[in-house]
């Protein structure tokens, strides 16, 4: 029987997992995987491992996931490339429809393949209005592009606006382009382009994939080395962008400005924990250097506020880290 992975931010697996079984009874081979506030990506990636580890049949596993281009959805996409098994496959947008009508299809279908393939549309359709006259049609979003970042058939030295690329939203995020930055902070912020910075993930193609899945319909994502971003910073072609950038460390960030980039605000919205770090609120945790890094981008004269999402309060993190006697 065909295997089923559950994976969510929060509870929410864990809860649809409960009322499929109020309504098809309890079912085997089915596991809840959550993301909590203190995870990192690899923390996610092991516990995907664990439960299908816990399954009879591993070969056949679907795997039903809240929100695309979420943490949850990358690293269930990172599974499905790394492990190269030919009926692995994932659905998003999970809802109870969805979950209901997997347990049945996968009673008289021997592939993952076969069960995606019959629950696709009742999910799709389990979504309804009442009144019925009410419900709007629907037609599919166009993927955004991910050509890389270039000022196109625009000559070298043409002055765009005023020449200077405008940085509408700056972040420090563990996880970059993921589903709290990809709704929420792209509608706040509105950005024509979004560009993640990093050395690191620039040179790897898969997590390069798995970012610009997870592009919002109409914004553009790039994935760029912190050399690209210093020869865009000064290119005034893009006087007319409207830029949200995504650091992954602080010191990517600090690397940033020391080559001349200035940032006047930037956000810190998470920063994984791991062995030596402390954990300063539900999404932070650093240690001594990453304390250091973060003196010297203020002093560059950058401002720090730490904000998850645009409806948390906005705090200092200053006040955060002499609480746990590290300022």
């Amino acid at each position: 029987m065909v295997s089923i992975v559950l994976a969510s931010h929060g509870k929410f697996a864990e809860g649809i997992m409960e009322s499929g079984s109020m309504i098809f009874g309890p079912q085997e081979n089915v596991a809840a995987v959550v993301l909590t506030p203190d995870m990192g990506p690899d923390d996610m990636h092991q516990k995907l491992l664990d439960a299908i580890a816990t399954f009879d049949d591993q070969e056949h596993v679907l795997f039903l996931v809240d929100l695309w281009g979420g943490t949850p959805f990358n690293q269930v996409s990172r599974l499905i490339s790394e492990e190269g098994h030919d009926d692995w496959v994932a659905i998003t947008g999970l809802n109870l429809p969805m979950l209901v009508s997997a347990y049945g299809s996968r009673m008289g279908a021997d592939t993952a393949v076969a069960v995606m393939q019959e629950i696709f549309a009742e999910a799709r359709d389990g979504v309804k209005v009442k009144p019925e006259e009410l419900q709007p049609a629907t037609e599919a979003p166009a993927a955004a592009a991910a050509a890389p970042v270039a000022a196109g058939a625009i000559p070298e030295g043409t002055v765009l606006g005023d020449g200077q690329i405008k940085y509408a939203y700056v972040r420090i995020d563990t996880r970059l382009l993921h589903g709290q930055v990809a709704t929420a902070w792209t509608k706040q912020v509105q950005p024509d382009r979004i560009l993640v910075v990093s050395d690191g993930v620039s040179h790897d193609e898969l997590r390069k994939s798995m970012i610009t899945q997870a592009a919002p319909p109409g914004v553009h994502v790039h994935v760029i080395p912190i050399s690209k971003l210093v020869q865009v910073d000064k290119d005034p072609r893009f006087g007319a962008t409207k830029a949200m950038v995504l650091f992954e460390t602080p010191q990517d960030l600090l690397e940033a400005e020391e080559q001349g980039v200035k940032f006047p605000e930037v956000c810190i919205g998470s920063m994984a924990g791991s062995a030596g770090k402390t954990v300063i609120n539900q999404a932070i945790a650093c240690d001594a250097a990453d304390v250091e890094c973060l003196k010297k981008i203020r002093d560059n004269g950058t401002h720090f506020t730490v904000q998850k999402v645009p409806s948390d309060k906005v705090d200092d993190i200053w006040a955060l880290l002499k609480e746990k006697n590290m300022a």
